[in-house]
């Protein structure tokens, strides 16, 4: 019997290609699907591989009865309930190594436009202004970084500082012994990490712990002048209380890729007033979730999510 995929989110080719040739599956490749006619067709499925606007709920995996894997394109669980999948016997993969380097890129990029003002000065010299002095930049060299989450883009993030004159410490909850190719990464718990960091890093999943932990009261313990960047998930930061710490200058600045709601279509007048707020701030860079989102990592996520589906062949 062939094994039905269904793919709703678009990937690199080698990925249906693999399906198709090497483990003889059937794929319906087709981006249009919502979670509303996913409840529909799932029971048709041997396999999903899906991206952030599918939700796998107990109820939609109870839909999936010949469901045998679910493949998440990318990093974040929060989309599926993994626990439950698993008392099912479904196996659960996903590719978080196929765009580490994306992100940990795209957040030093980040950082060394807000140091160096590049998008300011950008827009200046494209209106004819010329005004050196205005956009003098600051140095990365001589600042404490520090990582918060030191999984596969926090790593990748480390990595990125050798050689560059920096001091970096790490914290993270779950991991006993951290990767000996970044020993000069210094492991500390979190109150140094906020008492003595320049920039603060986040690389951290969405859990019922991590939610909103970025608040008011975790702010003020920083240190001042700090910058924060966030490109793990949004609903880990309480905007509403970085905007505050941008206004007060208790932050210097933040690099933000990620946001609490990722959809301007649907702001409430309170959500506009306030992300208008923040994007007022000069000292602050955005970009629309994007910070895994290379030519390169939709290759690397394929690759990755392949071998895992291949070596766990949960649909056979």
């Amino acid at each position: 019997m062939i094994s039905r995929i269904l793919v709703t989110d678009k990937v690199h080719p080698l990925l249906i290609d693999g399906l198709v040739h090497e483990l003889g599956c059937e794929v319906d490749y087709d981006t249009s699907v919502d979670n509303h006619r996913l409840d529909d067709i799932i029971c048709h499925y041997a396999g999903i591989i899906i991206n952030s606007k599918i939700l796998m709920t107990p109820e939609r995996i109870d839909r999936g009865k010949n469901l045998r894997f679910i493949g998440r394109l990318g990093s974040g669980m929060e989309i599926i309930d993994v626990e439950y999948a698993k008392k099912k016997g479904i196996g659960v993969y996903n590719s978080p190594e196929g765009n580490r380097n994306a992100v940990a890129e795209h957040s030093f990029g980040m950082l060394l436009c807000l140091l160096h003002k590049i998008c300011l000065a950008d827009v200046e010299v494209r209106n004819f202004h010329w005004d050196r002095e205005k956009h003098r930049g600051v140095e990365l060299k001589g600042k404490t970084v520090g990582i918060i989450g030191l999984g596969h883009t926090g790593t990748s993030f480390a990595e990125k500082f050798e050689g560059w004159g920096v001091r970096v410490l790490a914290f993270d909850k779950y991991r006993e012994q951290f990767p000996d190719h970044i020993s000069f990464v210094e492991r500390v718990e979190l109150e140094t990490i906020l008492k003595e960091c320049d920039i603060i890093s986040l690389h951290l999943p969405l859990t019922s712990e991590t939610s909103q932990w970025v608040d008011s009261t975790w702010l003020k313990k920083c240190r001042p002048g700090c910058i924060l960047i966030n490109t793990s998930r949004g609903s880990i930061v309480n905007t509403r209380d970085v905007i505050q710490a941008l206004q007060t200058g208790h932050l210097l600045g933040a690099c933000l890729d990620v946001f609490e709601n990722e959809k301007p279509e649907s702001f409430s007048a309170s959500e506009k007033e306030m992300y208008a707020l923040l994007y007022d701030f000069k000292n602050v860079i955005l970009t629309p979730h994007v910070a895994g989102w290379t030519y390169e990592s939709l290759e690397g996520i394929a690759k990755i999510l392949l071998e895992k589906i291949k070596n766990g062949r949960h649909f056979v």
